[in-house]
């Protein structure tokens, strides 16, 4: 199954909702950073979230996204946009932490491996000066975390779900997710209503490995009333180049330009979101330093 997001209305155009695969995306990321099971099912809810999240901007806008906590895995950066790409990064990819009592018991303890922290979303929206806002985790289990950033500092009252099934030799089995949110007009017996299908709704892992799918968990969410008003491909994808990290070092003082040039003869740099690695030449810098001091 191709990775994808449905986007549409329900109840009367009072809900609006987000359906999403993203298993392939979920594996590349696990690909990339090497990442054990725990880290795999916190780094992919919120790649999940976020590539949804990103497709309410239009293109050309993006977000970007950090996840601080306190826990073992320390802090998560995801950056996505409104055309469905997005990209992220880990700071310790290697954490498998399982609970061992309640009613969890085996499964990966997302929240202990995130722990206490914040969330931060920053906006490009293409206007002069980017807009951050945060909010603090509730739980660590990220899908928690995004319905409670949506209500405090979007004042958008929402359901948040997310699932990352990782196989026994670490790879991803399947990935999902959904963001419903309600408008203005949504009244007490369609929340009502809602508040009952998500209270019953089964794993969103358990409902794709059985071969169900995005539309599937777009009807559940919908009660039937829903519409489809669009269908979005979404992917792993990272933007870093040649010349993007060239244009970087240009921000660099000359103090710390020479030594690159002097003793490094040169600048290897491996970008954080899929591991390139890029070599800008002595040459190259040493014409910056001239620009900069001439």
């Amino acid at each position: 199954m191709e990775d994808y997001v449905l986007i549409g209305h329900a109840y009367n155009k009072t809900v609006r909702i987000y359906t999403a695969v993203t298993t392939i995306l979920v594996e590349t990321a696990h690909t990339l950073h090497g990442t054990w099971p725990t880290a795999s099912a916190a780094l992919g809810r919120f790649l999940t979230a976020s590539v949804m999240m990103g497709l309410m901007y239009k293109d050309g806008e993006r977000i970007t996204l950090r996840i601080k906590g306190d826990g073992p895995i320390g802090s998560m950066t995801v950056e996505a946009n409104g055309q469905g790409d997005v990209r992220g990064d880990i700071m310790n990819p290697e954490v498998y932490m399982t609970y061992h009592d309640g009613p969890k018991k085996g499964k990966l303890s997302v929240g202990k491996a995130v722990g206490e922290g914040f969330l931060f979303v920053t906006k490009d929206l293409l206007m002069k000066d980017y807009y951050t806002s945060s909010s603090e985790l509730q739980t660590g289990e990220i899908a928690d975390d995004f319905t409670y950033y949506f209500a405090t500092s979007e004042q958008t009252n929402s359901s948040v779900g997310l699932g990352v099934l990782v196989n026994p030799d670490q790879s991803i089995q399947t990935s999902g997710g959904y963001i419903l949110q309600l408008m203005p007009g949504a009244t007490e017996d369609t929340i009502s209503k809602i508040e009952k299908v998500i209270a019953t709704l089964p794993p969103i892992t358990t409902l794709y490995d059985s071969g169900e799918t995005p539309e599937t968990l777009f009807e559940l969410l919908s009660g039937g009333t829903g519409v489809v008003l669009d269908k979005k491909t979404v992917r792993y994808h990272c933007t870093c180049s040649h010349d993007g990290f060239l244009n970087s070092l240009q921000s660099l003082s000359v103090d710390a330009l020479t030594p690159l040039a002097d003793e490094d003869h040169g600048a290897h740099i491996t970008c954080h979101f899929c591991k390139k690695e890029y070599h800008i030449s002595e040459a190259a810098i040493r014409d910056i330093i001239h620009k900069k001091t001439s």
